[in-house]
């Protein structure tokens, strides 16, 4: 029996799912400025309690769960559904920024990852988004290429909730302010919640894609007229 284990997508996603990347993701917080600034998000407790929120009940209904369908698309070479899928997402970032914030992401990550291989499948992507009949958004971006990059569809998961939940605890410990040690507290208690978000956004019905976070969207909407801001969402 060969138990030799096939690692040799690791290297595409660290890339990939790299939380220092050159896409501007540092520079949005997703609305915890306002939760913040609101002082529901306060302290170490609070922190964890917004990161873990944030995961299960809003990334795994929602950007999560498009990660995997793009993915699928990707696999299945079906652009139109693709297009579908992009075109949803958009839909459903009713705030301004939050929407902004995906579509820029998206490109970045495109412009990166082009310079490496070409696709052509990913090129027929892009050339939909020129033409502006896609939107670009970072989940689908990202979603596509892991499948194109041949990282199997677990990790390519637990990469996207990885970098998700990295980049608000650095917000969190920027804006509470938090020490770096409670911030790498927080990321260590959440390893177990981010394999069982994996697996539940693997088996995702998909009528439930798209879940309302009423009080996550109306404090990225007051975000935009905030007294004072350090973040762009």
């Amino acid at each position: 029996m060969n138990n030799t284990i096939n690692i040799n997508f690791l290297s595409s996603l660290l890339h990939l799912a790299d939380p220092t990347l050159p896409i501007g993701g540092y520079t949005h917080s997703n609305g915890l400025e306002t939760y913040v600034q609101e002082r529901i998000v306060h302290n170490l407790e609070t922190a964890k309690e917004f990161v873990q929120n944030m995961l299960q009940y809003n990334l795994k209904f929602n950007d999560g769960a498009f990660v995997k369908l793009a993915y699928k698309a990707a696999e299945n070479e079906d652009l139109q559904l693709l297009l579908k899928l992009d075109n949803e997402c958009n839909a459903i970032k009713c705030p301004k920024e939050i929407r902004q914030a995906s579509q820029k992401l998206g490109l970045r990550l495109i412009k990166i990852f082009k310079r490496r291989d070409s696709f052509p499948f990913m090129e027929a992507f892009e050339k939909a988004i020129q033409n502006k009949e896609a939107n670009s958004h970072y989940c689908i971006v990202f979603g596509v290429y892991a499948y194109l990059m041949k990282i199997p569809l677990y990790e390519a998961l637990l990469g996207f909730y990885y970098t998700s939940v990295a980049g608000m605890i650095t917000n969190a410990v920027k804006l509470v302010p938090l020490g770096q040690l409670d911030g790498q507290d927080i990321l260590f208690s959440l390893y177990p919640v981010m394999e069982k978000t994996v697996w539940e956004t693997m088996e995702l019905d998909r009528d439930m894609v798209g879940l309302c976070n009423t009080a996550f969207d109306i404090r990225c909407m007051q975000h935009e007229r905030l007294y004072s801001r350090l973040y762009m969402s």
